[in-house]
């Protein structure tokens, strides 16, 4: 079984990892009452997580146009071989759609980009609070979509390392292949 490259195993996991405590992060800065400083500093790193996301999402889709993913396994059937294509096109629209709703979320509600403290994202959108009320739930419920097709691509991969014993977990697993 071929494996991925090392440079999309290190996207691949870098991002997971961004997308998974920018999502939890993003739940716990909004269950917080009122506004304190812990409040804005979760706010900082839940945007710069989002700002990192795109980032590294867009180096990886530059790879992966030179960089062609292994085949699945010859013993999947047709319908599995489509299905994991189509969830794997459906995360990559998600992995930019979601940290772009929340960037244009944030400037329509009047407040820039900082990324790192360091430097301002440009503000393309002046702030705008019916836009605003509209982007939300969209980041919302995009974020959402997100979690739940996540869900599934580990549930898919945990099925065929566990059930399949096909070797495809250990394309994208860092190190060695199972």
């Amino acid at each position: 079984m071929q494996r991925y490259t090392p440079t999309a195993i290190v996207l691949h996991w870098l991002i997971a990892v961004l997308i998974i405590g920018a999502f939890t992060l993003g739940l716990v800065m909004t269950d917080m009452p009122g506004i304190s400083p812990t409040k804005l500093k979760y706010f900082s790193w839940h945007k710069w997580a989002g700002v990192t996301v795109l980032l590294l999402a867009t180096l990886r889709i530059l790879w992966r146009l030179k960089n062609r993913p292994p085949a699945l396994p010859d013993s999947m059937p047709a319908w599995q071989r489509g299905a994991a294509h189509g969830l794997h096109h459906l995360l990559y629209v998600l992995i930019f759609a979601v940290p772009l709703s929340g960037y244009f979320y944030t400037l329509a509600a009047g407040f820039p980009v900082v990324y790192f403290g360091l430097f301002q994202l440009p503000v393309l959108i002046a702030k705008n609070p019916a836009l605003a009320e509209t982007l939300k739930p969209i980041h919302y419920w995009l974020n959402m979509v997100m979690a739940g097709l996540v869900g599934l691509h580990v549930a898919a991969a945990l099925k065929h390392q566990l059930i399949d014993r096909d070797g495809t977990l250990g394309r994208m697993l860092p190190g060695r292949s199972l």
